[in-house]
């Protein structure tokens, strides 16, 4: 425990004098104007995490907020390199359209898709009732923000020891079109044209969008067909609808993964095949996912003391995946609701109660079949899968005199789960009911002027999803036991030299039981097991720097995140070896990355550079993936023609030092396969416009 509190303090004082130096070095040149928020901290934006809908100096929890100014600063077809500036989190892309999302380690357990994290879209689950995530359905210009709250999010969001992210559609009142196309290299297209009406009483916005891509690698092609509408009625100032539906035709391939003398011989292939096993080109490998989701919300101010909100959601899937190994079909449907009811009152204590509900189910007949070079063979299996889901909330903030700020909330969770063994004969009808779940969580702020303090303690649990209790090697596991955690965490976040210079620093402890870990048949199946206890404890800062400058033409900003993970495994021991104190597979000890925005006029340039440190890629630490230093930049220019039409050119590169790296490795591969080789130095070329109308009452 020593030696990880004596680099958690070195690196906390290091950054500390950092920005510290940069403010006293500033503040000789600081000008009298007004300072503005910088692009990476937005101290004024208003959170919605926890229900807070506080300015972030108000908030007392771990959350960043990515807006669309940071999609925007790389090549608008990918959320990836815009989530990876911020510290603690970490997206990767096997192939072009295949990703995982982690924050703070939840990768372990995610071999593709998003789990252990729980994502929301305008308010409503977008993970389903099987605790998975399509990430990858959403189209780029489809999110305007997402706002991802780090650790334990269970008092008010149920499972998901990893966190939480809540994605919004994009918020405007022009009455406009907009048209996006996009070139770039190994055969990237992206096409996309929306439009948006809106009147006193409704709000129309319609998106279409295309994306293909060759890949890097063979057997990576991609290809995206996503439409979106989103829609908002007024009633009164008090009452509206809002409704969003969203329906993709996503497709991609899959290579599979390379071992370390393949990788290094020719990253560009696909896995080989074997004397006994097709290779990833033979077998057609990919996935095939069509998914419609539509979720409506009511939302109504009863008075200025009471609020409700209220929406349900429904979504239907069909998901096709012929691998190496087989070929799977499955049809998904999820439906649920969530409500929540706030009371504000502003008597002797000022403060806010949250009460509220979620209900999720989930349906999913599964068939496996042979996989003969891209066809279906015969039934091997035919299973099916429900889950239920039942969540119930409570949450009381309290302004507190001197500036404290006070929450206190818990959830109580219920969760079933139902498998049932169609073929091969006889049928077989399992159930699982988890054992009610308290997730309690307190969390402190005090405010000293621009500095907030804060402190928080909070339990979190999050339960095998049904891709782990019945994964790739086909056997249902029914002893497979709920993660659950208990996180620890202080803060602080302000600014100095005048508002110029504005930080947000946190570090944690959380001690995990029962970490579900990822393991591999000979064969390359997946299978999940309970691997003890992990501790998993970190510093995150990002530190921003915009100075006054007395041109209104010129903005200048820098600006830096980090990440110090020290996670190991406790009392971890696998088929008779002991990887207690080993390292957690998958998480790099540390991430640096720094970024530059300039802008005169109508002319803008970004750049950024990310350090990612050696990770280990299996349990027992016997192999690592190299660290790696990228650097990309984009350059453009905004302008309009008489007000009516926006324009804008734009060009980037990506890993402009071509360098060689594996991103969205195979954790505990089987024959060590662990690499999927990135895309080297690449180029993109884009072009927006954007026409503009008068509104209409």
């Amino acid at each position: 425990m020593l030696p990880f509190w004596s680099v958690m303090i070195k690196n906390c004082i290091a950054i500390v004098f950092w920005f510290l130096s940069l403010g006293c070095v500033n503040a000789q040149n600081a000008g009298s104007a007004q300072p503005t928020d910088s692009a990476k901290i937005l101290n004024e934006v208003v959170i919605q995490a926890y229900a807070y809908n506080r300015p972030l100096a108000e908030v007392p929890t771990a959350v960043a907020v990515v807006t669309q100014r940071d999609f925007e600063r790389f090549s608008n077809s990918s959320f990836l390199p815009a989530v990876n500036t911020v510290p603690g989190v970490r997206m990767e892309e096997r192939s072009p359209g295949s990703y995982r999302f982690s924050i703070r380690g939840s990768l372990l357990r995610s071999p593709f898709g998003v789990r252990n994290v729980k994502m929301y879209w305008n308010g409503l689950p977008l993970t389903d009732g099987g605790g998975n995530t399509y990430l990858n359905l959403l189209d780029f210009n489809s999110v305007g923000s997402m706002e991802i709250i780090k650790g334990p999010g269970g008092s008010l969001y149920g499972a998901g020891t990893g966190g939480v992210v809540l994605l919004q559609s994009p918020v405007s009142t022009e009455n406009k079109l907009d048209a996006y196309a996009i070139f770039g290299s190994y055969g990237l297209r992206r096409y996309q044209l929306g439009g948006e009406v809106h009147t006193m009483k409704t709000d129309v916005k319609l998106q279409y969008a295309h994306q293909v891509s060759d890949g890097y690698r063979e057997q990576t092609a991609m290809r995206r067909d996503a439409f979106n509408v989103d829609f908002n009625l007024r009633f009164t100032s008090e009452h509206k609808i809002t409704a969003s539906l969203f329906y993709t035709d996503l497709f991609y391939e899959t290579p599979g993964g390379l071992n370390k003398s393949q990788y290094d011989a020719n990253p560009e292939q696909a896995r080989p095949p074997t004397s006994t096993i097709r290779g990833a080109v033979e077998q057609q490998a990919a996935v095939s996912n069509k998914t419609g989701y539509l979720g409506i919300v009511d939302d109504y101010q009863w008075n200025e003391a009471w609020s409700t909100q209220t929406g349900v959601y429904g979504s239907l899937t069909t998901f096709e995946n012929p691998t190496i190994r087989n070929y799977e079909i499955r049809d998904e449907h999820n439906f649920g609701a969530r409500t929540q009811t706030q009371y504000v009152f502003e008597r002797t204590l000022k403060g806010k109660i949250t009460l509220g509900g979620e209900y999720q189910y989930f349906d999913s007949p599964i068939t496996v079949y042979g996989n003969t070079y891209g066809v279906l063979d015969t039934v091997q299996t035919d299973d099916k899968l429900k889950s239920r889901l039942v969540l119930f909330f409570a949450q009381a903030e309290l302004n507190l005199t001197h500036d404290f700020y006070l929450t206190l909330g818990a959830s109580a969770n219920f969760l079933k789960y139902k498998f049932t063994t169609l073929y091969p004969g006889p049928t077989i009808k399992q159930e699982r009911t988890f054992d009610p779940v308290l997730a309690p969580r307190i969390a402190l702020l005090k405010k000293f002027g621009p500095i907030s303090i804060y402190t928080s303690l909070s339990q979190g649990f999050s339960p095998p999803s049904l891709a782990e209790v019945r994964p790739s090697a086909g056997t249902y596991n029914n002893d497979l036991n709920s993660e659950r955690g208990l996180n620890y965490e202080i803060g602080f976040r302000g600014s100095i030299a005048k508002g110029q210079i504005r930080y947000d620093i946190a570090g944690y402890d959380f001690r995990l039981d029962e970490t579900i870990v990822i393991q591999r048949t000979a064969d390359g199946a997946e299978y999940f097991v309970n691997a003890g206890e992990t501790s998993q404890r970190g510093v995150e800062a990002t530190v921003a720097w915009k100075p006054n400058l007395t041109s209104e033409r010129l903005n200048l900003s820098l600006w830096t995140s980090y990440t110090y993970n020290h996670y190991r495994f406790k009392n971890y021991e696998n088929d008779g070896n002991d990887f207690s104190g080993n390292r957690l597979t998958g998480v790099a000890p540390t991430i640096v990355l720094v970024g530059l925005d300039f802008s005169l006029s109508k002319l803008y340039f970004n750049a950024t550079a990310n350090y990612t440190d050696a990770l280990p890629l299996n349990d027992a630490n016997t192999e690592y993936a190299s660290e790696y230093f990228l650097l990309g930049a984009r350059v453009g220019y905004r302008s309009s023609v008489e007000r009516s039409l926006r324009y804008e050119v734009f060009t980037g590169i990506d890993n402009a030092l071509d360098k060689k790296y594996s991103l969205g490795n195979d954790l505990n591969a089987v024959g060590g396969r662990y690499y999927n080789a990135a895309a080297p130095r690449n180029y993109y070329v884009g072009l927006k416009l954007t026409p503009t109308f008068a509104k209409k009452n």
